[in-house]
């Protein structure tokens, strides 16, 4: 225990800093700084133990203290994790509202007609106005947790509050652009101001149109490409939030443009935001992480899986990024299709991680279903057994399933019935569901495999003696499962012919209705992907108008609202006699 403090102080006097019982803003963001190089080195226990001396009476130690235990509870799902997270937000909403302006009763109810930010602020206020709305999002998120009406409202109501907050920062750093002489501790509010307004336009850009438009008419707005620009000169900046706008943008590229996206990510620019931090934290397990997630969705495989084994070996401490690396190294093994490494994956998640037992089930079960029984039952498992617990399994948020969760159960309903149906490619339907075709079609040979996988199960449906109730909802999940391939491989007319075969069977569709929307949309990516942009634009426009209470429906609408962005862009560069109406 003592090596342990003594290796603290040690730390604590090479990033220049004294205990000492003053703790001035300068001080505070100094020491802060100190605290974000442990994280960021796996010293996390460290990390905490140096920011919790004076959580209650500095604002950036309560707020560094608190996100520190926010991330672990939003990684454990732990009600102990939980209540220890929320307790702290709440002691730091107390420290940070000590430091804000005294406001007086006229003062406050005029505020809530005019917002109008005051410009008479001391620095040390300033930074109270942005901890404060930081602390106020991380409690909104945690709050969201909770599974009443009442706590999505109080949620609701928070991230409003800190929206609001961030745009008076905003007004503040703008009127100070123009000083010449600013204060050292200045460019860390600038730096705070930029990951605020750059997170929330950047995720309601993300939103559809119907969704954005009631955000607006709430007051939000989303503007992607301010967004990504506030962000990006955060992370160029020196600010104590440089990492969290460079953290912030490396996920936007690698996961959310690929999951609730087209799959296009921005990995020059990924790598370029991650490139100094290798340097100096070449050992971080969250730089691991992102190395091999950037390799990964380049389809460097082998090199992928490295990383993600180097970043489990790198720290003990947080198991829940072992999960994190689990959850990659699964679906790393799934796209080469070696089923008993992705199942060792697989089965650790099941194991060890709280996350989503629901869906961690099934995908344990749609691996096993890709292997030959005999291997199955070497492995000691019965993927049926495992399909049927899949619905004991799922979390509800708020009365809600997930959506993720409520489609693998609606799958695995079939093996709970008197006379069970297999599934005929459930991994590689789930590898779609993750979007992971965009990621596997980097590497064609690789893709040539899944579709030769893909043909056998054609055959064996096409051979099928005793057809069961789902027979054409099977031969559908093959044919849109095939023409992504194809499209993948260039193979364009074939690609067509199998996504005509799905939606020509709409109307005979027994079990499984996103599979026409969905279809329509990778044909409209298709056309897209011909310089058709009219004909793609219609279906898309077609899906949002037409198709309903399908499974994953708001999946598909952001992955619509991301492809309409895209062609916007192209269109607009188009002649005008080839731009679409």
């Amino acid at each position: 225990m003592e090596t342990n403090k003594d290796n603290l102080l040690q730390q604590v006097e090479l990033n220049g800093i004294s205990e000492s019982p003053e703790m001035d803003l300068e001080a505070a963001l100094k020491e802060c700084c100190g605290a974000l190089d442990l994280f960021l080195n796996n010293r996390f226990s460290d990390a905490l133990a140096l920011l919790k001396p004076w959580k209650s009476q500095s604002m950036y130690h309560a707020m560094g203290y608190s996100s520190i235990l926010v991330m672990q509870a939003g990684m454990t799902f732990d009600p102990k994790d939980m209540d220890a997270a929320m307790e702290s937000l709440r002691e730091s909403l107390q420290t940070c509202q000590r430091f804000r302006k005294k406001v007086g009763l006229m003062e406050t109810l005029t505020s809530l007609w005019y917002r109008q930010p005051a410009d008479n602020l001391t620095e040390e206020e300033m930074h109270a106005e942005l901890c404060y709305a930081e602390v106020l999002l991380q409690k909104a998120s945690l709050t969201f947790l909770d599974e009443s009406i009442i706590s999505f409202i109080k949620g609701g109501m928070r991230i409003r509050n800190s929206y609001q907050i961030f745009k008076d920062c905003q007004i503040l750093v703008n009127a100070t652009k123009e000083t010449d002489e600013q204060s050292s501790t200045h460019i860390h509010f600038r730096g705070g101001v930029n990951m605020g307004i750059g997170s929330f336009n950047l995720m309601l850009s993300l939103f559809p149109s119907r969704v954005l438009r009631l955000m607006e008419f709430l007051g939000f707005s989303g503007d992607r490409e301010m967004g990504l620009s506030e962000l990006r000169e955060g992370a160029a900046g020196n600010s104590l939030r440089s990492i969290l706008s460079t953290l912030t943008l490396m996920m936007y590229h690698l996961y959310i443009t690929v999951i609730l996206g087209t799959g296009e990510a921005n990995l020059a620019e990924a790598e370029a935001l991650l490139e100094p931090y290798i340097e100096k934290f070449p050992n971080g397990a969250l730089i691991l992480f992102y190395i091999a997630r950037i390799a990964l969705l380049k389809g460097n495989f082998t090199f992928a899986q490295e990383k993600f084994l180097a970043c489990i070996a790198a720290q003990e401490e947080w198991r829940q990024i072992h999960h994190l690396c689990y959850w990659e190294l699964m679906w790393a093994y799934s796209f080469e299709q070696n089923w008993k490494e992705a199942y060792r994956y697989a089965d650790l998640l099941c194991k060890e991680s709280k996350w989503s037992q629901a869906t961690y089930a099934f995908q344990k079960a749609a691996i096993l279903s890709m292997l030959p029984e005999e291997e199955v039952t070497k492995l000691g498992e019965n993927a049926g057994e495992i399909f049927r617990q899949v619905d004991s399994l799922r979390l509800r948020i708020a009365g809600k399933s997930i959506p993720t969760e409520k489609f693998a159960a609606k799958k695995a309903q079939r093996y709970s019935s008197a006379n069970p149906v297999k599934l005929v490619v459930p991994a590689l339907e789930m590898m779609y569901v993750w979007n992971g075709f965009t990621v596997v079609g980097k590497r064609p040979e690789l893709t040539k495999s899944i579709l030769t996988t893909l043909e056998e199960a054609e055959e064996q449906l096409r051979e099928d003696p005793d057809p069961s109730e789902y027979h054409l909802d099977d031969q559908c999940v093959v044919q849109l499962l095939k023409g992504l391939c194809l499209r993948q491989l260039g193979h364009l007319v074939q690609a067509e012919l199998c996504f005509n075969h799905v939606i020509s069977s709409e109307h005979d569709l027994k079990h499984y209705n996103y599979l026409v929307p969905f279809t329509m949309y990778e044909q409209g990516l298709l056309h897209k992907q011909k310089g058709d942009f009219k004909t793609a634009i219609a279906m898309m426009e077609n899906i949002k108008t037409n198709y309903k209470d399908y499974h994953m429906e708001s999946r598909l609408h952001f992955r619509i609202h991301a492809a309409l962005n895209t062609m916007g862009t192209f269109a607009a560069k188009l002649p005008p006699s080839r731009t679409p109406a």
